[in-house]
């Protein structure tokens, strides 16, 4: 089972997208500030995620919620 999640920093309010395998340690790894991208945009908290069967399935739907329609629906949910 892969995941599909988004994370909102609690510093800025900006949003984080990405996919795992394995979610509690990703977001684990986000709030360490062992994931480059986030280091300094810390703390984070996951506000929502998918499950996926495959990771090429969880791969298209982050590609999905970085763009337009995706970003929207995303935004929809977190209002």
């Amino acid at each position: 089972m892969y995941f599909t999640y988004v994370l909102v920093s609690k510093k800025d309010g900006k949003l984080y997208i990405g996919y795992t395998h394995d979610l509690n340690q990703r977001i684990k790894d986000h709030n360490d500030g062992a994931v480059a991208v986030t280091q300094n945009r810390r703390p984070l908290k996951l506000v929502y995620y998918e499950a996926c069967l495959s990771k090429r399935k969880a791969i298209l739907r982050e590609k999905y919620f970085k763009i337009g329609f995706g970003r929207r629906f995303i935004n929809m949910r977190l209002d």
